[in-house]
């Protein structure tokens, strides 16, 4: 089932949650697990562990290697996760590149840049120099953030970016601020990993493609609970990770457009993305393959495309629809307790299930200890996105996040917990 043409039913959560037996698990005291950490990674559906056990059972080989029937079967496992992959995201199969994860999927863009602007200098569009700028914004992830902050230094490129608002919302007359003629690349987060904002990518992309340059969203947080088109967002690049959405970890994706990866340098070399080696000289396949070094993640890309498939039997506007719940659920629980700031958008607009706050007079790593002991499962410290803390002034936050598997029980022993702090510190 096509993920845009899915259902809108309620999710059965006591239902999806039999597909998930680590929730059965008790922790700490024998306390029942509440898991808020699908942020961070989401936990994985049997349907998932099967379809790649399956794999290691019955067709284990080198994909795109050898010509008994294993490697076949093997070879056909993973095209065919790139075709759930391609349609999940309303996208054509030859664009989709496997990688280990969003991070991996980001330098392979940033080093094509840098490949680029080494041997064709003053080729556009995909070299940068001196005088070039790349724009990113105050809420990025490390991953979004560092691969540019190096980019720059090996081309001689300005770094700039775009500030957020006290409400946790990008500023954007600073992003049109910093947008300009010298802007090559543009990179941000579709939805934060610490503020929950949904950003207007779409609106961003039609802006930065104005102004002559590239735009790279960076989809890890969003893919997993949205329903998601390439074409609709505009964007140049886009990139995910498998665990973050079900799937397997070790396996992420980049999608970028055609014409733009049949231009880009490779940035793995290696076996497998060659069309014919000499002693002296190497040319390289197309795109996809250009960018796939190695054995193929067969086994792991199999694992996502049962991943996609169960979201997609789920239905993303059931998916989205429940997180909304249980956000707007622990928005309100949180706003009624005293000493509670959250960090983020206070409302559900635009934003999605991830949820970070800090307390008053208590450590969020202290707020977090007293959470495990009664058996919640949050995150606590920055993130991964320093930026965010030093922009609000904070050491660090406690964040919860929700999915599929969730329930607005899992919000009142959240909000217990805090209290329990609260009153532990008091």
């Amino acid at each position: 089932m096509n993920a845009h043409s899915a259902p809108t039913a309620r999710l059965d959560v006591q239902s999806i949650k039999k597909d998930f037996p680590i929730l059965d698990r008790r922790v700490r005291d024998d306390k029942p697990l509440v898991y808020l950490d699908s942020a961070a990674t989401s936990q994985k559906p049997l349907q998932v562990l099967d379809a790649e056990r399956d794999f290691y059972l019955r067709h284990n080989a080198a994909a795109h290697r050898g010509a008994h029937q294993l490697a076949e079967e093997a070879t056909e496992a993973y095209e065919s996760a790139r075709q759930s992959v391609a349609a999940f995201l309303g996208a054509q199969e030859s664009d989709i590149v496997f990688t280990r994860n969003a991070t991996e999927a980001i330098n392979l863009v940033a080093y094509a840049l840098s490949n680029a602007s080494a041997t064709r200098p003053g080729g556009a569009p995909l070299t940068l120099g001196p005088g070039d700028e790349i724009l990113v914004t105050e809420m990025e992830h490390h991953a979004n953030l560092v691969p540019w902050q190096q980019l720059a230094e090996r081309t001689g490129a300005t770094l700039r970016w775009a500030t957020i608002t006290t409400e946790g919302r990008l500023d954007e007359a600073s992003f049109d601020r910093a947008l300009g003629e010298r802007t090559k690349l543009v990179a941000v987060t579709h939805q934060s990993n610490v503020l929950g904002t949904i950003n207007p990518v779409a609106s961003l992309a039609s802006r930065a493609h104005a102004a002559g340059a590239l735009v790279l969203v960076d989809a890890a947080q969003s893919v997993a609970h949205q329903a998601l088109d390439v074409t609709e967002l505009g964007a140049d690049f886009l990139v995910f990770s498998a665990h973050k959405m079900l799937g397997p970890n070790g396996i992420g994706a980049l999608w970028g457009r055609q014409e733009l990866l049949a231009e880009m340098p490779p940035f793995i070399t290696g076996g497998s993305m060659i069309e014919t080696v000499r002693m002296d000289r190497t040319t390289f396949l197309p795109p996809p393959q250009r960018f796939e070094a190695g054995v193929p993640l067969a086994p792991q890309a199999v694992g996502l495309a049962a991943a996609i498939t169960y979201l997609s039997d789920l239905g993303m506007t059931a998916v989205e629809a429940h997180e909304a719940e249980l956000t707007r659920l622990t928005l309100e629980g949180l706003a009624g307790l005293k000493g509670i700031s959250v960090v983020g958008p206070v409302t559900t607009e635009d934003r999605g299930a991830t949820v970070s706050f800090t307390v008053d007079g208590i450590h969020p790593h202290d707020v977090g200890q007293v959470l495990d002991d009664q058996g919640v499962a949050v995150r606590t410290g920055h993130h991964c996105a320093r930026p965010i803390c030093d922009r609000y002034s904070i050491p660090a936050s406690t964040r919860a996040s929700f999915y599929v598997y969730n329930t607005p029980e899992d919000v009142t022993a959240l909000i217990a917990g805090i209290e329990s702090a609260q009153r532990f510190f008091a």
